[in-house]
Formats: structure tokens, sequence, C-alpha cells
């Protein structure tokens, strides 16, 4: 009993001493996966910095100069970021290339913010497999909400099904019986707001949609689309497009002298990548949907958020465009995963990082105020809010509260 005793006395000293010794703390609660370490941490990126989607080019740009910021504050929780970022034209075998570059070369840690429905649909289960964080992702594609298939992808883009839903019953209030044409990109991204239109229009979506004609990335212009659209004279035009496509239509809709109501998607919301381009002629009076503060809005001008991404801009990103959304959205992103890194503390493992990324209730100083970031082990969408829009030449001015889409 008493060597029993001695040894229980032993080891509650040595217990002790380990935790007194210089160190001993941190090494009892440190734990890493590949890609972090007591220095670092290594994220992976894939943006299209080539190809039809490159208007997002901005997006990787902005995020490798936020984090540059971080390192020069120290890090996060004293570890330096280390951002490996990846271009892949916007072409699905690239980016399943590219991530498995990065995952199995490169050994990151998380792979953070890759953009568009379907590069992120083509490696979903092979990360998905390989249990790896697969974050932030640049697409309201349904399918990241599947926390039961695919517990390691969640999204950062709003639901495009509530984008669509919410100008569905726009359309009912305010233009009831008028008819709808739409063009949408051929694939999941497209087909996610024909859901979410049918659905709201319900029974009498064959009535009221006459048409809609499907893009595919490969073509060059949209310009045959849209006058096969015109052909059968709906009274509104849906605009499901990239920045590139989105603004072909626009000024394509005006060359022809048509007048309907239109409506782009928030992912082409740019003043700067779609509106100019298209022509301000052509896009006055354009709704759209956003959630992010357009810098160029008077309304943010004394803004706290936005003067700190202004002066961010300034120092860290001086070439690239501050009055761009795209790159409020890089910004914005990326002060939110720092966020969720800090929060995992020394726990650097990829599980850590689901619970903190499933546990989110946080705000973002770039959004619009109202929008809550909130997610659980069985909710995967974190942003689920806008606020209508209409392009006044110059801007795009809000006409509606901050409402949900579901």
């Amino acid at each position: 009993m008493q060597n029993l005793v001695s040894k229980a006395v032993v080891a509650v000293l040595l217990s002790m001493m380990l935790i007194a010794a210089p160190g001993g703390d941190a090494l009892a609660q440190k734990q890493y996966d590949i890609g972090a370490t007591d220095t670092e941490i290594k994220i992976g990126n894939i943006m299209p910095y080539s190809g039809p989607a490159s208007a997002f080019a901005a997006i990787g740009k902005t995020e490798a100069a936020y984090f540059t910021m971080i390192n020069e504050q120290g890090g996060i929780n004293g570890r330096k970021i280390t951002f490996i970022s990846y271009d892949d034209g916007y072409s699905p075998p690239k980016t399943i290339e590219q991530t498995r570059r990065l995952v199995e070369s490169d050994e990151v840690l998380l792979l953070f913010n890759i953009v568009g429905t379907p590069g992120n649909a083509a490696i979903q289960k092979y990360v998905n497999q390989k249990k790896i964080p697969h974050l932030f992702i640049s697409s309201g594609g349904a399918r990241w909400n599947d926390p039961k298939n695919f517990p390691w992808s969640m999204n950062w883009w709003p639901s495009f099904k509530s984008e669509a839903r919410i100008y569905a019953k726009y359309i009912l209030q305010n233009h009831p019986g008028k008819t709808v044409g739409i063009l949408y990109q051929n694939d999941d991204f497209g087909r996610d707001y024909l859901a979410g239109f049918r659905e709201v229009f319900a029974a009498d979506a064959a009535k009221i949609i006459l048409l809609e004609v499907p893009y595919d990335l490969s073509a060059v212009t949209v310009d045959s689309e849209i006058v096969q659209i015109k052909a059968v004279n709906p009274d509104i035009f849906v605009n499901i497009a990239t920045p590139k496509f989105a603004a072909q239509a626009i000024k394509k809709v005006g060359e022809l002298g048509w007048k309907p109501v239109q409506f782009v998607s928030n992912v082409s919301a740019s003043v700067q990548n779609v509106m100019m381009v298209a022509g301000v002629e052509h896009s006055r009076d354009i709704i759209s949907a956003v959630y992010l503060k357009e810098p160029s809005d008077p309304r943010w001008k004394d803004d706290a958020g936005i003067n700190e991404f202004r002066a961010f801009m300034r120092k860290y990103y001086p070439e690239g465009d501050a009055e761009n959304s795209t790159t409020v959205f890089g910004y914005g992103a990326a002060k939110a995963l720092a966020q969720v890194l800090g929060q995992c503390g020394d726990d650097l493992t990829r599980a850590n990082i689901m619970r903190q990324m499933t546990s989110l209730n946080m705000e973002i100083n770039v959004y619009l105020p109202g929008i809550n970031i909130t997610t659980s082990p069985t909710d995967y969408a974190p942003i689920d809010q806008f606020q209508l829009v209409k392009f006044d030449g110059e801007r795009f001015v809000p006409f509606s509260p901050v409402i949900g889409g579901k």
C-alpha cells in the first residue's frame, strides 16, 4: 500500500514539474496536423488568374496581401501564414491538378476560398476522402451545405438558390403577370438559380418563364443566346452569368434596343467589372442583391470597416482597385479566416478547424449591417441574407432592408 502511495506522489510531482517547466504547458497543449507548426500555417488556394472568370483574380491577390499584413503584425498566435495560390483558369481538370499539388506536394493544412462551382465540385469527393478542410468556397452552390455527405466542405458565398428566391418573390410582388427569360451558365451554378426561381414560381413556373437558355464556359460570346431570348419577348431578363458573360449579355441587350426589366446575379454585381464594361447606357436600372458594403457608396464614406479596408489597400495592395467589390470580398474572407484560425489557438488540427467553422457566430465589418455569419454542425450556409439594389449609373443603390432568402 505504501509503495502504491509513493508511486502516486511521484506521478503528481512529475506532472507538476512538467507544467511548471518553461514551455511545458505549451508542449502539453499544442496539437498539429500536416501544414501547421510552431511557426507556420500553410493555406492552399486556387484562383482563375486566367480564363473566362479572371475578373475574380483580384480576390486571390487581395487575400495574399491580407496575409502579408497579418505576417507583418506577428502572424496568428505567433505563426506566420504561408499562402500558396495557383491558377486553374476556371477549368475543373486544372482545379483537380492544382488541388492534388497543394495537398500532396505542398502539404497545406486547409484549402481556402477556391473560386467557382465547377472546379470545387470536381474536387469535393477527393478532399472529403482526404479529410482536408475545404472552406470559404467561393460559390453559392447548394451542394456545399451537405454536412452529412461532405462534412469537410463549406461555402462562404450566399446560396444561389436563396438569391434566386429573393428575385422571384420580388417579381411576383412587383411585376405580377409578367414573363421571364433566363440566361444561365450550364452547370450547377446556373442550375441552382433555376431551381430557386422554379421553387417560388411553383405551379406557374412554366407560364412565367418563357425560355431558359444555357451557355457553356467555352463560349466566346453569349450574343446568340441573347438574340434567342429576345425573340420570345419576355418582360424580364434574368442574367445568371459570371462577369465576362454577364457584361456581354447586358451590352447585347442594349444594342438590340430591348428594354426588359433586368436582373444580374450577385457574382456579377460589380460596377467596375461588369456595369462599366457593358456600358453605363446599357446597365442603368439593373437589379441585383448584395451583402457587402460597396466602397463607392457615399453611405460608407465615414464607415469604420470601409476606412480600415481602404487603409489596408493603400499600404498592402496599392495596385488593386479599392472601389471594386471583388477586392472587398477577398478582404472580408481573409479577415474571417484569420479570426477562425485565431480561435483555434494551439490546436491546429483539421478536426478543430472544422469545430470552429461549424460554430460560427460573427460579423465582418465590410459586410452590410445586419448580415450575421452563423453555422452549426447541421447548417453549412454561413451567409443567407441580402439587400436588393439597383444600378443608378454610378453605383448600386439599396431599395430594400436586409432580407433572408430561406
